[in-house]
């Protein structure tokens, strides 16, 4: 089972929208090496994992797999703010939806020449489940060879691609909303390779110098820098409300990476900051509710709002 905390695993920094690193950002979503990859082939190599003694490994596997949950909504909820509105449109939702807003900027005029149009066409300001080419994700992107070492060779190259990429997409762009999340993950694709290194080496493997792929020096990105500071690049989460995961048999020791930090595993997830509702953008013909539904809807939810627990198990009974 899977639950659902509502708060984002990281904090999306304000700044204006940027269509064009709205869909450079599409790459590490729906690319062959982005998140909604690393969340499905983690999570169907833990599925189909055999062998009751190599669980320490599915847990590791599981855990990072549940935290890529997580890195999709945060790389999504990130796409659509850099999509939300023109920097130059000031219109009222009380202007008529033809005549151009205030400054004589039409209101969607960016779609026709940033970044991909069918981030207005089709997703009304949102993410799409695309690479920045607007080639639809594929579900053949997911290896699961069932043989452990040759998986975690593959979840390993999957990590260090994605963190190759995503430092080359924070080099496109200056937008803080942008580098707030691509920082994040390229922190955290370093410990998921950290993870995955440490997993080989108990295995045999040994990973010498070669991690953390690419090499990059974190004072250059300082957003990066002041993770890897908190040590955010070797801790690793459960993800687990039982207490019954084994991962921290195989994270913990030094970091492959050499940095001279030792990897943990003693969390079960991040606090996480919390988590926003955007306005409605009215230039998108995509209303929500009217007054009259919306206060229907309100009076329906103050009579069958139940008392859920807090923890798993069965829905508290009402009165």
């Amino acid at each position: 089972m899977y639950f659902h905390v509502q708060r984002l695993i990281n904090d999306i920094e304000a700044d204006e929208p940027d269509p064009a690193a709205a869909n450079a950002l599409q790459e590490g979503l729906g690319g062959q090496f982005g998140e909604m990859r690393t969340m499905m082939q983690y999570l169907f190599q833990s599925m189909n994992f055999r062998g009751p003694a190599g669980k320490p490994y599915r847990d590791l596997i599981q855990g990072i797999g549940t935290e890529e949950i997580s890195h999709v909504e945060l790389i999504g909820t990130t796409i659509s703010r850099l999509l939300d509105g023109s920097p130059r449109y000031n219109g009222e939702k009380t202007d008529p939806l033809d005549t151009p807003g205030a400054g004589g900027a039409t209101p969607l005029n960016l779609a026709l020449d940033q970044g991909n149009i069918h981030h207005y066409l089709v997703a009304a300001q949102g993410a799409l489940p695309v690479d920045s080419a607007g080639n639809p994700w594929s579900g053949s992107y997911v290896y699961n060879s069932g043989n452990l070492v040759l998986d975690l060779l593959y979840n390993l190259m999957l990590e260090a691609t994605g963190r190759l990429q995503k430092c080359r997409i924070y080099e496109m762009t200056n937008n803080k909303t942008a580098r707030s999340t691509i920082a994040y993950l390229i922190v955290r694709d370093q410990a998921h390779e950290n993870g995955y290194a440490k997993a080989l080496e108990s295995l045999g493997v040994n990973w010498n110098t070669l991690l953390p792929i690419p090499k990059t020096n974190a004072e250059r990105f300082p957003e990066v820098k002041k993770l890897t500071d908190l040590g955010l690049q070797s801790k690793q989460y459960t993800f687990d409300l039982a207490a019954q995961s084994e991962a921290g048999r195989i994270f913990q020791g030094m970091s492959p990476s050499k940095d001279g930090t030792n990897l943990v595993a003693d969390e079960q997830a991040p606090q996480g900051v919390p988590s926003t509702i955007a306005e409605e953008r009215f230039e998108e013909f995509s209303p929500g509710l009217d007054a009259d539904l919306l206060a229907l809807i309100q009076a329906s939810a103050e009579i069958e709002m139940a008392e859920v627990s807090q923890t798993y198990g069965p829905v508290a009974p009402t009165s």
